[in-house]
């Protein structure tokens, strides 16, 4: 509910979407002493289409932050091995302490943005779910200076700010309405079918890749595991669309019919649901009064499992580049989040094509290992880390 005040209350920042890139921006930039306002068009809580998996860089911050302990308090189970199942070969990885990291996690969004958005306003950010961006406001000059808003009573009031920054996901109103520009495109998707499932064991992460499918199990909260099952974004519609279990089941069993017992033997939480998938882009994502941060200006194929860590990693380059000032700072946040990008933008494209043999599929895996380090390394060097813990 809106409780502003008739005068048009002022802020330095408003983030809009208080999702994971949204959330964690607010909070990083509210205990830098920033005043910030948070949006969310949803209630508090809701669930979210995710691959949950968090990757090394991603907990490294969390733990950062001062956040892991609430995760973990949620009973996310902590992930010491990775599996990778390439057609009959498997290749079990312990996961090695580094940075200060000597286990990965995979949260239900219902967790992991809860303890962002709690620790947003801890911080002193200020935070209204059911409120919608309608329009922006902008000076003769062309500058964003301001937002309309409406919550969820059809009560309308008008903001001003130095700053809106677009956290509002892959279909961004913000990126709309200040036209940002696309710079790279994605030339594949995969399409996917998920559900949760109770009573499977699982000693970790599980990624499969047979010939034209792949799979995952990633193990959650409430002692579940979140399945997935996925195609080329072309063969969506013929994989599932008549036939969502039998197709579902037939894509695990081409994975592996060892993944295909463990499924039959387990329980189906709720029902299973699709992502037919979209290509990935790279926008501008700053220009006069407004940035971009999270899938609003880069989303890849969620074949990879790295968005999650990509939201983390970039809300803190852009918290950076706020507290840095002037447009060379925001510049800069753009193009450190391509140069740690574009490897990863690249081969999961490569991935979601599904045009690859069992040696290829390898040698992609090896690259992305390759940038995930190099990600690591640079994260492990924020200048931020002082300045805003918590």
């Amino acid at each position: 509910m809106n409780n502003f005040s008739p005068l048009r209350p002022h802020y330095d920042a408003i983030v809009v979407g208080a999702r994971c890139a949204g959330a964690s921006t607010a909070m990083l930039l509210a205990r830098a002493g920033v005043k910030v306002l948070l949006i969310d068009k949803h209630e508090l809580g809701r669930d979210v289409i995710s691959t949950h998996a968090i990757m090394r860089t991603g907990v490294m911050q969390l733990s950062r932050w001062g956040l892991m302990q609430e995760i973990n308090a949620a009973a996310t189970p902590p992930i010491e091995k990775t599996t990778f199942h390439y057609a009959v070969e498997t290749y079990p990885i312990d996961i090695k302490p580094e940075h200060g990291v000597d286990h990965l996690c995979a949260p239900r969004r219902t967790v992991l943005d809860k303890v962002l958005v709690n620790a947003a306003r801890k911080a002193g950010a200020e935070v209204h779910h059911a409120t919608s961006l309608k329009q922006l406001v902008t000076s003769l000059d062309g500058r964003v200076v301001g937002v309309h808003l409406t919550d969820g009573n059809g009560r309308k009031s008008e903001v001003t700010t130095d700053l809106v920054i677009g956290a509002d996901g892959r279909q961004s109103l913000v990126a709309k309405l200040v036209k940002a520009r696309t710079y790279a495109r994605a030339r594949h998707s995969s399409g996917c079918v998920y559900g949760y499932y109770s009573n499977i064991k699982s000693d970790g992460f599980h990624w499969y890749f047979g010939d034209k499918v792949a799979g995952g199990v990633i193990p959650t909260n409430n002692n579940q595991h979140c399945v997935f099952a996925a195609v080329p974004g072309y063969k969506f519609a013929e994989t599932f669309r008549n036939d969502l279990m039998g197709g579902f089941m037939k894509t695990a069993n081409a994975n592996s019919p060892e993944l295909h017992q463990k499924l039959a033997e387990a329980q189906l939480v709720a029902r299973l649901q699709g992502f037919i998938g979209f290509p990935g882009h790279m926008k501008q994502s700053h220009g006069p009064g407004w940035c971009l941060v999270g899938d609003s200006g880069y989303f890849k194929d969620p074949l990879t499992a790295h968005g999650i860590t990509d939201a983390l990693r970039d809300a803190e380059l852009l918290s950076e580049a706020v507290l840095g000032g002037g447009p060379r700072a925001f510049e800069h946040y753009q193009a450190t989040r391509d140069a740690l990008s574009d490897v990863l933008f690249q081969v999961t494209d490569e991935i979601a094509s599904f045009d690859w043999d069992q040696h290829q599929i390898k040698f992609l895996h090896s690259q992305l290992s390759d940038a995930m380090k190099i990600e690591s390394e640079f994260a492990a060097g924020f200048t931020t880390k002082p300045n805003l813990a918590a």
